[in-house]
C-alpha cells in the first residue's frame, strides 16, 4: 500500500514537472522568436537557452516536438539569430525570369507563386540571407506585373560573405565587407541558380555602396515589347511613338493608382521599332523599345495598345498628342491594354555597377538557356506540325456558315469613348474598404 502511494505521488510530481518544463520551453521559444540583439552576451545566453531546451527534451517526452522545431529552425527567429553572426556584404543581383506562370514580381500581391517569393525561398535554402527580409535592407528596381518577363531586373540586399575584412564601424559581431573584393567570395550566381526554378536565373552580382536603393538609385529602365508586324503600318506606329519622347503627363497611358501616385509626369528618353531575327511563315517579329527614367503602372502596355490602334489604321498618329494634352483630355478614354506576355524588362541602369559572373557559372547559364530554347523550339515544332496537318480548304468549298461573311467589329474612336473615373471616386469603386 505504501509503495502504491509513493508511485502515485511520484507520477503526480512527474506530471507537474512536465507541465513546468513545457511552460519553460514555450517561454524560451517566445524569447528566441522575438530576439533581435546581436551582442556576444546574447549569443552566449542563446546557447544556454538551447542547452536548457536540450536538457529538458531528455527528461520531458511531451516537449520533444517544441525542441525539435527550435533545433530545425521552424521557430521564427532561430535561423535569423544564427545567420546574423556571419560576415555579410551589401550586393546587387542581376536577375532574369520568364514571367508567364508567376503572379508578378512582388510577393505583396498575396498570390503565389511570385518571382520575389521564389528568390527568397532560394536565399533561405542556400543560407545566404542575413536576417529576415526587412533586416536585409532589400530593394527591387522594377515591380513587373503578372506575366511580364525580364532579362535585366536588379535587386539589392545583404548576403552572407566569406570575406573577413570589415568596415570600421561594424555592429558587434556582424561584420560587413565593403571593399570590391571577389577572390575567395561565395559564387552567388552558381549557388542561387542551383536552388532557383528553371524559369528564374541570376545573371551576375556586384558589391554596391550601403546607400544604394535598387528602385530610387536607378537612372533608367528599358522595356521592349514583341509583336508580329503583319498587317500593321509600322511607319505610322514609329512616327506616333516618337511623340512619347520627352517629359509628359502620362495619366491617359496608365492604370490609375490614386492612393499611391499623385504625380503622373514621366520622362521617356528613347523610342524605336526594330525587326528581330525571328520569322514565322513570312511573318516578321518586331520589337518596340522604350526607355525612360521611370514608368507608371501599366504605362508601357497602354502606350503599345494605342500604337496598335494606329498601326491597324483605326486611329491617327495625332491621337498621341491629344492624349498627352491633359488640359484637353483630362480623363483617360476606356481602352484595353496590350497583352502582358510579350513585355520584357530589358535593362536597369546604375552608375558604376559592373556585374560579374564566374566562368563556370556563365557556362552553366549558357547551357541552361540553350536547353530552354531547344525545349521551346520543340513545342513550336509540334504546333507547326499540327498546323500543317490541317486539311486545306478547296476554292469551291463552302464554309460552315453557308457562305455568309461575318461583319468586322466597328471601331469606336478613342476621343468618343467613355472616360474612366478619377481620384477618390475610382478608389471607392475599386476598393470600398479604403474609405
Amino acid at each position: 500500500m505504501n509503495l502504491r502511494w509513493r508511485w502515485r505521488w511520484r507520477r503526480r510530481w512527474v506530471r507537474r514537472r512536465l507541465l513546468e518544463l513545457e511552460a519553460e520551453n514555450a517561454k524560451f521559444s517566445s524569447q528566441l522568436a522575438n530576439c533581435r540583439c546581436h551582442e556576444k552576451e546574447d549569443e552566449r545566453s542563446a546557447v544556454s537557452c538551447d542547452s536548457s531546451l536540450e536538457t529538458s527534451r531528455k527528461s520531458n517526452s511531451g516537449s520533444k516536438k517544441i525542441t525539435k522545431e527550435i533545433v530545425k529552425g521552424k521557430v521564427p527567429g532561430y535561423d535569423t539569430r544564427i545567420m546574423n553572426h556571419h560576415c555579410k556584404r551589401y550586393v546587387a543581383l542581376k536577375v532574369m525570369y520568364f514571367g508567364q506562370r508567376f503572379y508578378g514580381f512582388a510577393a505583396e500581391a498575396q498570390m503565389d507563386p511570385t518571382i520575389e517569393s521564389e528568390i527568397f525561398k532560394a536565399l533561405e535554402k542556400t543560407r545566404l540571407l542575413v536576417g529576415d527580409k526587412k533586416e536585409s535592407h532589400y530593394s527591387r528596381c522594377g515591380r513587373t506585373d503578372k506575366g511580364v518577363s525580364a532579362v535585366g531586373q536588379v535587386i539589392a540586399l545583404y548576403l552572407r560573405s566569406n570575406l573577413k575584412e570589415t568596415c570600421e564601424n561594424n555592429e558587434g559581431s556582424r561584420k560587413m565587407v565593403f571593399k570590391e573584393q571577389y577572390e575567395g567570395e561565395i559564387d552567388y550566381v552558381r549557388v542561387l541558380n542551383r536552388a532557383l526554378p528553371d524559369d528564374i536565373r541570376v545573371f551576375g552580382w556586384c558589391p554596391v555602396p550601403l546607400g544604394l536603393n535598387a528602385r530610387f538609385s536607378c537612372l533608367g529602365r528599358e522595356y521592349y515589347y514583341l509583336f508580329w508586324g503583319e498587317n500593321l503600318n509600322l511607319l505610322a506606329m514609329e512616327s506616333a511613338g516618337r511623340k512619347f519622347i520627352g517629359e509628359h503627363d502620362f495619366r491617359n497611358f496608365c492604370k490609375m493608382d490614386a492612393l499611391n501616385v499623385h504625380n503622373y509626369r514621366r520622362k521617356v528618353t528613347s523610342f524605336s521599332i526594330s525587326p528581330c531575327d525571328v520569322r514565322c511563315d513570312e511573318n516578321q517579329l518586331w520589337a518596340i523599345k522604350i526607355k525612360g527614367s521611370a514608368f507608371l503602372w501599366h504605362q508601357v502596355r497602354c502606350m503599345v495598345a494605342v500604337l496598335f490602334l494606329i498601326g491597324q489604321g483605326h486611329e491617327s498618329p495625332d491621337v498621341i498628342d491629344a492624349l498627352l494634352d491633359t488640359d484637353r483630355i483630362p480623363r483617360k478614354p476606356q481602352y484595353s491594354m496590350a497583352p502582358e506576355i510579350p513585355l520584357v524588362l530589358q535593362s536597369c541602369e546604375f552608375e558604376g555597377l559592373n556585374f560579374t559572373c564566374s566562368s563556370d557559372s556563365m557556362q552553366a547559364l549558357r547551357v541552361h538557356l540553350a536547353n530552354e530554347c531547344q525545349n521551346y523550339h520543340l513545342k513550336a515544332a509540334i504546333f507547326h506540325e499540327a498546323l500543317q496537318s490541317c486539311l486545306p480548304i478547296e476554292k469551291d468549298q463552302r464554309s460552315l456558315d453557308n457562305g455568309t461573311v461575318k461583319k468586322k467589329s466597328s471601331h469606336a474612336p478613342l476621343m468618343s469613348r467613355p472616360t474612366e473615373l478619377r481620384g477618390i471616386f475610382s478608389v471607392i469603386l475599386s476598393n470600398p474598404k479604403a474609405v
